[in-house]
């Protein structure tokens, strides 16, 4: 059994300081989102092979994943089993993202296609090796029901103002006055986004306190000499963590959710210039932007606030429940509100929409550190690592799947980038999946938390049960 101690209520300082790690965490795929559609808008990329740079790069991370839950989980060293990593990650995120948008148009795209797809796998890895072991971190700092969700609370609402700042990159982008094109804009506010997430990224690991686990006896070895013996032990542990009923639903629900918007995440760009301003980008002006900053700013004042008092009057479950029922009145409104001559009006289905995202991982994020407990009751260990690994590969394979299929439907309706005018349909197609596969995720996904069971009164008696079995073993120890 792990020695990890975790504590009830912890310093506010130390929640600010796992937020900013979160804020590097979004702040990374935020911007990439906003840079991805350059590929696509000033570079030339076919809408398909767009797909699979989404795809391809998020599969490699998936695999990884859960190699470094295990490794993380397994570590003996002097500063514990995360902030080493963590440190590593965030290095490896802030240079590979620089070089990974040093494109010019003219190399040809073949020459970029290939030069971009290296180095999101290299950028993935630093991913892995950041995120894994950070997510874990954020598990193990207190064993308290409800403090969990203040942890997460405070993290996410931090991490928001990544939603609420990247938007802005469009209108630099798109600013001759800043930059003569958009890529050559991606090539220089790179280096900027790189070097400030990097430094974001290494908070937590310089100021969050863990122990040593130098002395730990239990963790499995991680000597070359049994890589095969470890990677029996991912799959074991892959399966035990699938195996648990609780968690299963939390993977499938976030799966549903927040791939669904992942697939059509990027369409309101491309919506709101193509169908509200005919294809001119200039036109378009703040309104892409203020699409993502306001929907942000909902989440970090309204949403987060909301969710997290709700959640501790009626429970984490109903909760979520009602926070994804709000959401689909959002995907109504833009049906709507996505109207020509008046891009305003879909300003007020922001406050609707904002409630899925902000919501789920809000909520998620808790309830899987309190399925962690559950986990170690049964088996005598503590497996953040793995299960936080386990649950961001759910979500980064359904990110994968969701950019295939984001290229996928925007070549299936006829969508071409570079046409004066759209073809017939192409822009009602779009709508129609923008607003209808997100609902029908979102559907599914609350019938599957329907008879989610972990409550706080199931939690509050499995952290008793660990204790006493904790306080058990010290006393035929000693």
């Amino acid at each position: 059994m792990s020695n990890q101690k975790t504590t009830k209520t912890v310093p506010f300082s130390q929640k600010v300081a796992f937020g900013f790690g979160m804020l590097a965490n979004q702040m990374f795929p935020a911007a990439l989102g906003i840079f991805m559609v350059v590929l696509v808008q000033d570079l030339g990329f076919d809408p398909f092979w767009w797909g699979v740079l989404f795809f391809l790069p998020r599969i490699f991370d998936s695999i990884t994943d859960p190699i470094m839950g295990f490794i993380s989980d397994n570590t003996r060293s002097k500063w514990g089993r995360r902030r080493q990593y963590v440190f590593l990650g965030a290095i490896i995120l802030g240079i590979s993202y620089f070089f990974m948008w040093q494109l010019y148009p003219e190399n040809g795209i073949d020459y970029n296609f290939y030069y971009f797809l290296g180095w999101s796998l290299v950028f993935y890895l630093g991913i892995t090796i950041f995120s894994v072991p950070y997510v874990a971190m954020g598990y193990e700092m207190s064993s308290d029901f409800h403090e969990r969700t203040n942890i997460m609370a405070v993290a996410q609402w931090i991490g928001q103002w990544a939603w609420v700042i990247a938007p802005w990159f469009w209108v630099i982008l798109y600013d001759k006055a800043w930059f003569a094109d958009a890529a050559a804009g991606c090539r220089e506010l790179s280096i900027w986004v790189g070097a400030a997430c990097m430094i974001f990224a290494m908070i937590p690991a310089i100021f969050i306190k863990s122990e040593s686990t130098v002395d730990e006896t239990s963790y499995e070895p991680l000597s070359l000499s049994n890589i095969a013996g470890s990677l029996l032990a991912i799959v074991d542990g892959f399966k035990h963590a699938i195996t648990n009923a609780p968690f299963r639903k939390l993977c499938i629900a976030t799966f549903l959710i927040f791939n669904s918007f992942n697939t059509i995440a990027a369409f309101s760009f491309f919506i709101i210039v193509h169908y509200m301003f005919s294809g001119d980008a200039g036109a378009a002006g703040f309104w892409p932007t203020l699409h993502g900053c306001i929907g942000a700013l909902c989440t970090t004042f309204l949403v987060i606030p909301i969710v997290t008092k709700i959640s501790k009057k009626i429970g984490k479950k109903q909760t979520f429940i009602i926070s994804q029922g709000i959401s689909i009145i959002g995907y109504i409104l833009f049906w709507f509100l996505f109207v020509p001559g008046t891009p305003y009006l879909f300003l007020f289905a922001l406050p609707f929409f904002a409630f899925g995202i902000g919501g789920l991982f809000t909520l998620m994020m808790s309830m899987t550190a309190d399925v962690c407990d559950l986990d170690e009751l049964n088996s005598g260990k503590r497996r953040e690592g793995i299960f936080g690994a386990i649950y961001w590969w759910m979500v980064k394979f359904g990110t994968a799947f969701a950019g295939l299929l984001s290229g996928v439907i925007m070549t299936y309706v006829g969508f071409s980038p570079d046409a004066a005018v759209q073809p017939d349909g192409a822009m009602t197609g779009m709508r129609l999946f923008y607003t209808g596969l997100p609902i029908m995720g979102t559907l599914l996904a609350m019938w599957v938390m329907r008879d989610y069971d972990l409550s706080e009164k199931k939690a509050e008696e499995i952290r008793v049960q660990l204790e006493a079995k904790k306080a058990k073993d010290g006393f035929i120890k000693g």
